[in-house]
């Protein structure tokens, strides 16, 4: 038990990581920036890590942050549910060929330019399931520093820059979402906690990627669709969980050596064009084959991280079930493909040993 307390420096690291991400959300928020929470918060915590700073959110906290999260995007989900039911398969199978393609572009990249070796590059170059990513580079003896590079940049332009480009294109209203302000009862509150933690254990230990999140989400998409909970979280609860996801996406910096970062920082710059390149092809044509919102095309086919995008879609007006969906579907494809790929193309695994 005493192992499992962290220690005076860890607990002064938390208060500090955690109040450097709230005042960044707040200047951000008070400032009209849209998801100016988890951008501020995100950016500010970046920030001071790059400056040497030790960033750091304990374990129990970002459960917590990701069931909050799940349990504002369930009590959306109800209202939404078949809204673009029908898209899910085209959309869905674009997306999977998307993400083939930007791997394959952002890969040869930089092999070419940079001149990574395939593996490191693939790994790099593969958007979203990062901890699956950092096993197979250890596994194979690959220096994860650059591959850190490339996948957090992606992560942190993404997030800061996708609200801006929806608001100033026209695409969502710069005011925030009129989300109901309705709070369920303290008994409500109780039920609806409950069995979005229940749901999210359960898909734990059913292995289920993102269980915290989307176990939140689906417990209470559950409980408010079938009329047994009217309201949700109260605002402020909604607000410490978009702050603490910004923050947790800028302590991803709080490992990375500043001079790590600056000199792999064309390479992270420049696949991340690729990526961008490739999937505005893929949007365009969903866009012009379907009737989905093309911010909800935008969204859902960004190749940044789920939780982000998530969080981005309870903020800008975005169908949070069309983005789960596709972002949930792209987590398991590249899950399951990534291993195959890398044993099949990529370097030995024996080579760790040489």
């Amino acid at each position: 038990m005493a192992d499992a307390l962290p220690t005076r420096k860890q607990t002064l690291q938390f208060i500090e990581t955690l109040s450097i991400g709230t005042v960044g959300g707040v200047v951000f928020l008070v400032a009209h920036l849209p998801g100016g929470l988890i951008s501020g918060a995100m950016l500010a915590v970046a920030v001071a890590a790059m400056l040497g700073r030790p960033m750091a959110v304990p374990a129990h906290l970002t459960q917590a942050v990701l069931v909050m999260l799940g349990i504002s995007l369930g009590s959306l989900m109800s209202r939404q549910l078949l809204q673009h039911i029908g898209a899910y398969p085209l959309t869905i199978g674009l997306l999977a060929l998307a993400t083939f393609c930007t791997t394959l572009g952002s890969s040869l990249y930089l092999q070419r330019v940079h001149g990574w070796d395939r593996t490191m590059a693939f790994l790099a170059a593969t958007p979203g399931a990062l901890s699956q990513i950092t096993i197979l580079a250890i596994e194979r003896g690959i220096d994860m520093g650059p591959i850190a590079v490339v996948q957090t940049l992606r992560v942190i332009i993404l997030t800061a820059a996708l609200p801006l480009i929806l608001v100033l294109t026209g695409l969502t209203p710069a005011s925030a979402p009129a989300l109901s302000t309705t709070v369920a009862s303290p008994l409500g509150l109780i039920g609806l906690i409950g069995a979005s933690v229940a749901a999210s254990l359960l898909l734990r230990i059913a292995k289920f990627p993102a269980s915290w999140l989307f176990g939140a989400m689906v417990g209470s998409a559950v409980l408010h669709g079938a009329g047994l909970i009217d309201g949700g979280l109260p605002p402020l609860v909604r607000a410490i969980s978009l702050v603490g996801i910004g923050t947790l996406i800028g302590s991803r910096f709080s490992r990375m050596k500043a001079g790590t970062f600056l000199s792999h920082l064309a390479a992270g710059l420049g696949s991340f064009a690729i990526a961008v390149a490739i999937t505005a092809i893929f949007v365009t044509i969903v866009a012009w084959t379907t009737h989905v919102r093309f911010s909800d095309i935008l969204v859902a086919y960004a190749p940044g991280a789920m939780d982000a995008m998530l969080a981005l879609a309870l903020t800008l007006h975005i169908d949070p079930i069309f983005v789960g969906a596709h972002h949930l579907s792209r987590f398991l494809v590249v899950t399951i493909a990534t291993p195959g790929i890398v044993h099949l193309f990529g370097r030995p695994q024996e080579d760790v040993d040489d």
